[in-house]
């Protein structure tokens, strides 16, 4: 699956949000977000096989955190866009000031 079908599901995204802060265990990210711990596991195992989630087992423990190689393709590919919002942006800014 590419990263952009991986990222078009909104509890994802939550979760990519969650684990930006840092390192968290599958119930952390249970509570942080309200899904289930079903919902949070089978999520966790689509971001891991997309590579933008690690995990590291410590212990009884398992603690996931963002990779965000993958992201570079995702930010490589808004990159024009973003040119075509500054462009616009300015546009705008000078007609305002005019």
């Amino acid at each position: 699956m590419s990263t952009f079908a991986v990222l078009a599901e909104p509890n994802r995204r939550l979760l990519l949000d969650a684990l930006r802060e840092g390192a968290r265990t599958v119930n952390m990210l249970v509570d942080a977000i309200g899904l289930s711990q079903p919902a949070v596991s089978k999520h966790l195992r689509i971001l891991r096989e997309a590579g933008l989630v690690t995990v590291r087992p410590e212990g009884q423990r398992r603690w996931y955190e963002v990779d965000a190689a993958p992201l570079a393709d995702l930010d490589a590919w808004l990159e024009p866009y973003r040119a075509l919002w500054a462009d616009r942006l300015d546009r705008l800014e000078v007609h305002l000031d005019g």
